[in-house]
């Protein structure tokens, strides 16, 4: 399932926002829906701040009467214990094939369960991790010209989970690349380009020879397109990113470059608190904020910036077609954002809370 023709107007930005109109999957076959056209969604509010993030979004829907149905499960990465928890609210997801979810905590001791996260993308087969970084008017940073997509391999690579201790001292972890994969996620990276008017796109690959030789012949195809393509290795790109970061504009990788560019995007404009973003496959997709930070820090306090969230939630929205409502709240979450009026403490030491900020975009609307 490929990504669908960028709208080409907003009233924000010279070229389509991505957080705002960005050309994200249509539902491949009509979803499950209750009478009067309602869309049952399978929310996970996740771990941290994820209760009171999703709280957001659910209070905004409710007040513009979105069509949406929640089946809520109270997933917890935390403990092994949730596992039934985990399998109904997959089952959830298998049924809806839509999901709204916070990060769920990932254990790391030696004693620990596998990871959720992990657990979903892989199951589900949502290999397409789509993260998107732009520089927003009333948020600056030291960077004002960035504006690029992360397209991250989302079900191999290092996190295959395939890992064991050969001996006392000594862990072994494999990486795995399959050549279908790589594929697969490379050609969703060129269509994203191409149906999303990136004109002046570079296409780049970090490291690694099977990855790198399918990207190069599949950019064989896609010469017509006018895409500007080319491959830079991993270290010297994270340097690239925090030196020109305007020179980039869609990026594919596999999995773990995935999880640190994304870090590094997230810094660039501004945060975690601001990064949408979204996995999809071929059947299901699942919207999460794009920097994957379980904030347990803050958890509880009513501190925590929604933004990332919510803009996460209208992407939801438009991959449902419903996207005078996606732009309706995007739009006032991008309106708060750039008034600059009413900041959570992440974005440049404002003192709003959470419910603070969600009542603001709601007044907005």
């Amino acid at each position: 399932m490929l990504p669908r023709t960028l709208a080409r107007t907003s009233p924000l930005y010279t070229r389509a926002a991505t957080t705002l109109s960005a050309g994200y999957p249509r539902v491949s076959r009509k979803l499950p829906t209750k009478y009067g056209g309602v869309y049952t969604v399978t929310l996970i509010p996740g771990d941290g701040i994820g209760a009171e993030i999703t709280d957001s979004v659910k209070e905004i829907f409710e007040h513009v009467n979105a069509p949406i149905e929640w089946e809520q499960y109270d997933v917890s990465g935390v403990s092994s214990q949730g596992e039934n928890l985990f399998r109904q609210a997959m089952e959830s997801l298998k049924r809806n094939r839509v999901g709204l979810k916070g990060i769920l905590f990932t254990p790391i001791s030696q004693s620990g369960h596998i990871s959720w996260n992990v657990a979903m993308r892989q199951q589900l087969d949502i290999y397409a991790s789509v993260v998107l970084c732009k520089s927003l008017p009333g948020f600056p940073t030291r960077h004002k010209d960035v504006d690029f997509a992360i397209i991250r391999e989302n079900t191999e690579g290092e996190y295959s989970g395939l890992e064991h201790q050969s001996y006392p001292g000594v862990v072994e972890s494999l990486k795995v690349v399959t050549r279908p994969k790589a594929e697969r996620i490379i050609r969703f990276a060129f269509d994203f380009a191409v149906k999303n008017n990136r004109k002046a796109t570079n296409i780049m690959k970090l490291g690694d020879g099977l990855f790198l030789n399918t990207f190069r012949q599949i950019a064989e195809e896609y010469a017509s397109s006018g895409l500007a393509c080319n491959d830079m290795i991993v270290d010297n790109c994270a340097m690239q990113l925090v030196a020109r970061p305007g020179q980039f504009d869609v990026m594919v990788m596999p999995n773990l470059y995935g999880a640190i560019v994304s870090n590094i995007g997230a810094a660039l404009v501004g945060g975690p608190g601001v990064v949408p973003g979204c996995n999809v496959g071929r059947e299901y997709a699942l919207f999460e904020p794009g920097c994957r930070h379980v904030a347990k820090d803050i958890m509880g306090t009513n501190r925590a910036n929604p933004a990332a969230m919510i803009l996460s939630s209208t992407m939801m929205l438009r991959h449902l077609g419903l996207d005078t409502i996606a732009d309706s709240i995007a739009s006032a979450t991008l309106g708060v954002i750039n008034a600059g009026k009413v900041r959570t403490a992440d974005m440049g030491g404002g003192a709003a809370s959470t419910s603070e900020f969600t009542a603001e975009v709601i007044k907005n609307l």
